[in-house]
């Protein structure tokens, strides 16, 4: 059996290209496995909500095959890829012509994506949905919102792989007795305001804290709202990463703070990856995170009592140092049993069998 895969590959700045990098290597012993490749008994194309993958996302609708939704949300890419008249026939594709003046108000409302809920609320999932012989999703949110646009379409859960560092961490030294984090690309959608609140209230108590946001930040809002922030004691910034730094700075953090609200029904590749490596996350509760068993991480419910509960765990993790110690523990071993790479491929492996068509 030969299998096409189509996925951004390192060094593009893209999770879905580390992701996509670690599956290849673990995939290659169970077959053939060929990237890019033009004909195949099956294809297996990588799709995330960014234009990054807008050629693999039309090569999907040419020749279908299996697909790998990283965000159960392509809103982005289709506002990066089209222009108002192509985004608007295409969200009326997906709900029909009352959607129409809905869309065009979301089109010229786009430099607010990542704060108005609505844009969560319709992922424009149906034409690829409907097109593939399969979709592979990470997460019960994101299958039930593939089902929701295309009923007909299998829905293959698989958890999302998490890898070891390939290489000797050098840990980022930072200077201060505990460390808070937040990584990846940074939005309003990660809660970062809220979370910077909830770290100054921690940070009277324990002055010895900080918060490490280390990524990009993606909204010029965001990036308006922190800079009068940036500056504050305890406040550490850092930019896009290597992934030796990636892990360098994870080594040196002691909790991830990992909140989404809205979501795009993803599994987070961070929360994975801190998880594996024993570090206690706080995540936002939800479908997303509801594999996750009790006691592998802190679950904070979106809405009123967000900011008091994340403030609750945030105090309880800077005091009592065992709290974080046990939940890394349960973490890691949760990830080695579910979440390992090995795992993770033989069910993709299964997949590509069971959809597969000889050329």
């Amino acid at each position: 059996m030969v299998v096409g895969f189509h996925s951004p590959l390192p060094p593009a700045r893209t999770g879905v290209a580390d992701y996509s990098a670690a599956l290849l290597t673990r995939l290659r012993p169970f077959g053939n496995i060929e990237v890019g490749a033009p004909r195949a008994d099956v294809q297996l194309y990588h799709i995330g909500n960014n234009v990054l993958h807008w050629d693999i996302y039309k090569r999907a609708l040419a020749e279908p095959g299996i697909v790998v939704l990283h965000d159960a949300l392509l809103q982005h890419l289709f506002m990066g890829a089209l222009d108002e008249a192509g985004y608007v026939e295409e969200f009326v594709f997906n709900y029909g012509e009352w959607s129409r003046e809905l869309a065009v108000d979301l089109w010229r409302g786009k430099a607010r994506s990542g704060l108005r809920k609505t844009y969560y609320e319709y992922p424009m999932l149906k034409r690829l949905a409907v097109r593939s012989r399969a979709v592979i999703v990470h997460n019960p949110a994101a299958a039930r919102i593939v089902r929701e646009h295309a009923p007909e379409t299998p829905v293959v859960e698989i958890p999302l792989l998490f890898e070891a560092p390939r290489c000797p961490v050098e840990r980022t030294r930072l200077d201060v007795a505990y460390v808070f984090g937040i990584f990846g690309y940074l939005r309003e959608s990660k809660r970062i305001m809220t979370a910077i609140r909830a770290f100054e209230k921690v940070r009277t108590i324990r002055p010895a804290t900080a918060l490490l946001l280390a990524g990009e930040v993606l909204s010029p809002d965001l990036i308006r709202a922190l800079e009068p922030i940036l500056n504050k004691p305890g406040i550490i910034k850092l930019g896009h990463m290597t992934e030796s730094e990636f892990w360098g700075a994870a080594a040196a953090t002691d909790a991830c703070l990992n909140l989404r609200n809205p979501s795009a029904g993803e599994t987070s590749m961070v929360e994975i990856q801190f998880m594996g490596i024993g570090k206690p996350v706080v995540v936002s509760s939800g479908e997303e995170t509801s594999r996750y068993p009790e006691g592998v991480c802190l679950r904070v419910d979106s809405g009123p009592a967000e900011e008091e509960m994340l403030t609750e765990y945030m105090l309880s993790l800077r005091l009592l140092p065992e709290l974080g110690a046990t939940i890394g523990r349960r973490a890691k071993e949760h990830i080695r049993c579910r979440h390992s790479v090995e795992h993770v491929a033989r069910l993709y492996w299964e997949t590509l069998c069971a959809y597969s068509r000889p050329v």
